[in-house]
């Protein structure tokens, strides 16, 4: 059994093992506790911590306002007259880093107005479970179609719900609006839209 050992320690230093009973031992500084007035220093924290406001919000009861420019759930606004102010463009899925964003664009007719011009957003979907509401679509819009609103309350129980489609993104009819289709404003383009010149909707317009 020796012989074994003396081999074995043999083969250890041959190979640049070292031995267990060779390392040195080497003793760690223990200083103690810190002295009082350190110790103080860590209570003081805790301490005034207490007479603090509570920063708890107890949700969904109290809800905490948002910042003005939270990106929140997406909306498809509209001209004031009520047309549409997307068309179609498809800039803003380009510009997804996310791929969460789908547009089809279909052509304008005079029976089947939809925004002002030529092409309209005939299909419009938001996939919010691939979203990180960055908010690149909305710097991409070149009509100021697409905004962001403070809604943040987006959780369903199944995922299909979370597929926002065309009618859940349109903002909703406002004073002056009417529904398309419909025609445009008379004796505007669609220059006078993106310009702010139409303000409401002529009586012409809901004739249809």
């Amino acid at each position: 059994m020796t012989d074994f050992n003396e081999n074995l320690n043999v083969e250890k230093k041959s190979s640049g093992q070292a031995d267990i009973n060779s390392v040195p031992f080497t003793e760690v500084e223990q200083p103690g506790p810190a002295p009082l007035g350190q110790q103080a220093k860590g209570f003081w924290v805790t301490f005034s911590s207490m007479f603090k406001k509570n920063q708890t919000v107890q949700y969904p009861d109290v809800k905490a306002p948002t910042q003005p420019r939270f990106h929140g759930r997406h909306q498809l606004n509209r001209h004031p007259d009520g047309l549409e102010k997307c068309i179609g463009c498809e800039l803003c899925a380009w510009a997804c880093p996310a791929d969460a964003i789908y547009v089809e664009g279909g052509n304008n007719t005079p029976e089947n107005q939809i925004s002002p011009g030529e092409r309209h957003g005939a299909v419009y979907q938001i996939n919010y479970l691939r979203c990180i509401f960055c908010g690149l679509c909305v710097e991409a819009c070149p009509t100021r179609a697409l905004t962001m609103t403070n809604e943040y309350e987006l959780a369903d129980d199944k995922r299909e719900k979370l597929i926002f489609e065309k009618e859940d993104l349109l903002a909703p009819l406002r004073q002056g609006m009417l529904a398309p289709p419909h025609p445009m404003y008379p004796g505007m383009t669609d220059t006078n839209y993106y310009n702010g010149d139409v303000k409401e909707a002529h009586p012409s317009q809901g004739a249809n």
